[in-house]
C-alpha cells in the first residue's frame, strides 16, 4: 500500500485530485500488485519561493530493488513536470517504508 504525500506552496494552481489519482495509476503499472496508493496533499501557504515536493513510499519487497525504483522515480518525475507549469522547483522522493510499517484495513 504505497502512500504519497504531495506538499506545495498554496500559490500554484495544480488539480490535486487528479495528479494523487494519476500517481496511483502510474505505480499501479509498474506494480501491479501494489494496492491503493495513500494520496494526501499539503498545500502551504507560507513558502520562501514557490516548489512542490512529492514523497512517495512504498513497502520494501524483493522484486522491487535498484532498477525497479529507478524506473518508477524517473517516470513520477517526468508525471510532476507533465503537471506542473514551466520552470516550477520540485523536488521527487522515493523510498522505502520504515522496516516496523504495519498496513492494513482496522
Amino acid at each position: 500500500m504505497p502512500q504519497a504525500d504531495l506538499k506545495y506552496s498554496s500559490d500554484l494552481s495544480l488539480d490535486v485530485p487528479n495528479l494523487l489519482a494519476e500517481i496511483e495509476a502510474l505505480i499501479l503499472r509498474h506494480d501491479g500488485g501494489a494496492g491503493a496508493c495513500k494520496g494526501r496533499a499539503y498545500p502551504a501557504e507560507t513558502a520562501h519561493h514557490s516548489h512542490v515536493l512529492l514523497e512517495v513510499q512504498v513497502l520494501n519487497k524483493p522484486h522491487r530493488d535498484a532498477a525497479f525504483m529507478q524506473g518508477l522515480l524517473a517516470d513520477l518525475v517526468g508525471l510532476l513536470d507533465a503537471a506542473l507549469p514551466k520552470g516550477t522547483e520540485r523536488a521527487v522522493s522515493l523510498g522505502f517504508a520504515e522496516p516496523f510499517y504495519a498496513t492494513g484495513q482496522a
